[in-house]
């Protein structure tokens, strides 16, 4: 019998059921770092049988949340694109708990603190050192959030000073706010924020900590930020 809302009904009911498992979502949430994972990685990571992880996958794949690629006997999947990405970002914000999520043991305690602190959402960063970085380019009238997130001509600057190219390609924006999990506030995503991240990583301010998302900002990063943005290096910490 044909779907009563039609083709367009169907088909988002059938998308929306790719994320209603908590395996999957548990896979999507992981490959928000950025990169790309095998299927034992990911099986590992949700704590499943290879063969559930690669059946899952395969739906996945089929569905266009992941992209699939081989290098000779391993599998790698990613996120499909950016778009996919906001997706997943903005469906956890939405159903994050407002209050942390008891822990029961020393490491996961700090995993959770190192994550709420700095991590990679995707390509950009979030967490405290998201939102430190967005507020200080707020307060600095690098970027405008009175109507939607906007770079200022001094915040088109700022990023040519730093080297850091702006160059639009296909629908991203080239700023946009993505609902920060943990922080409740919207911290710096699209190209800009995706190209700072790049451009903290690449030059020493941030290391990526553990196998998760998690990121650590270094000595390097504290007197950078506090040169450019005049963040605090006790925030960051």
């Amino acid at each position: 019998m044909p779907h009563p809302g039609g083709k367009a009904a169907a088909d988002l009911a059938a998308f929306a059921a790719l994320l209603a498992d908590g395996t999957r979502a548990t896979f999507c949430l992981a490959l928000l770092d950025g990169r790309a994972w095998t299927a034992g990685e990911l099986a590992r990571h949700a704590r499943v049988a290879p063969s559930t992880a690669s059946e899952h996958l395969g739906r996945l794949v089929a569905g266009g949340v992941l992209a699939e690629e081989r290098q000779g006997r391993h599998r790698y999947v990613r996120l499909a694109d950016a778009q996919t990405a906001q997706l997943i970002e903005d469906l956890a914000a939405r159903t994050a708990p407002p209050e942390p999520v008891p822990v029961r043991s020393l490491g996961a305690a700090g995993a959770s603190s190192a994550m709420a602190r700095g991590r990679t959402c995707y390509d950009h960063l979030a967490g405290r050192l998201g939102i430190a970085i967005t507020e200080a380019m707020t307060a600095r009238e690098l970027l405008r959030q009175d109507t939607g997130f906007a770079l200022t001509e001094r915040g088109m600057g700022w990023f040519g000073d730093l080297g850091i190219p702006l160059e639009a390609t296909g629908r991203r924006p080239v700023v946009r706010g993505c609902l920060d999990w943990t922080e409740r506030r919207p911290h710096l995503a699209g190209l800009g924020g995706a190209a700072l991240c790049r451009h903290a990583l690449d030059a020493g301010w941030c290391v990526r900590i553990g196998s998760e998302r998690a990121v650590k900002v270094t000595a390097e990063g504290e007197r950078a930020l506090h040169g450019l943005l005049g963040i605090e290096p006790a925030i960051l910490r």
